[in-house]
């Protein structure tokens, strides 16, 4: 299973987007399946599976008149644990959260609830080992702090408060995630960078993805 066994069938959120552990991400909740999904999830501080959408829409959409119930969806069996760090409930009928990716996982089997929740059961994948950056990558890690710098004072100027989540520049996995999140690629090449169990191999090819639209950017400014 994705999670420890008490976790029991892990309740899936399939979006069109692809979380890696450590990432933070901001959702609005609106739909009863998830309004009820998450508020479970923080009251018994269990987190839920996020999944990258191949077919379907984020919102459920209804099926023909004729079949009744939903339209079809599909997802990815790869995914993410997403634990729930803040939530506010600024209206009713609307949740606004922020979660952060924790392991990844691998489902076996899925079933959809009457509601349209998709719940899944699986198993972990392995956690990334620390991992020095290696010495002919660490420009990427120079590169990525410099980004990162804007990104959190550009958050400053609209919450004096806000406080910088922790980098570690230092390690592998965590720089390969950043720049896979970051990115601008296609959502399969997202996926497939996820997928990937060695965080060196990821790093090496977030690089390559990172050197090649850098020279697609030379060539179209030119």
């Amino acid at each position: 299973m994705p999670s420890p066994p008490d976790y029991g069938a892990l309740p899936l959120f399939p979006l069109e987007l692809v979380l890696y552990p450590g990432s933070v991400l901001p959702l609005r909740i609106f739909e009863l399946r998830y309004l009820d999904m998450v508020g479970r999830c923080h009251r018994e501080g269990r987190p839920f599976g996020i999944v990258a959408l191949t077919a379907g829409r984020e919102v459920a959409q209804p099926a023909g008149p004729q079949e009744g119930g939903f339209a079809p969806e599909a997802f990815h069996f790869t995914g993410t644990l997403a634990r729930i760090e803040q939530l506010s409930n600024p209206r009713p009928g609307l949740l606004e959260i922020w979660c952060r990716g924790e392991g990844r996982f691998r489902l076996h089997t899925v079933r959809r609830e009457r509601n349209g929740l998709w719940v899944g059961m699986g198993d972990p994948l392995p956690q990334d080992p620390p991992m020095a950056v290696p010495s002919d990558l660490e420009t990427l890690a120079y590169s990525l702090k410099a980004v990162l710098d804007r990104i959190d004072s550009e958050v400053r100027k609209q919450d004096a408060t806000a406080e910088a989540p922790p980098h570690h520049l230092d390690d592998c996995g965590w720089v390969a995630n950043r720049w896979a999140e970051l990115l601008p690629l296609e959502l399969e090449a997202k996926q497939r960078l996820l997928e990937i169990d060695s965080p060196l191999l990821r790093l090496e090819l977030a690089a390559d993805w990172l050197d090649r639209l850098q020279r697609e950017a030379k060539r179209s400014g030119s």
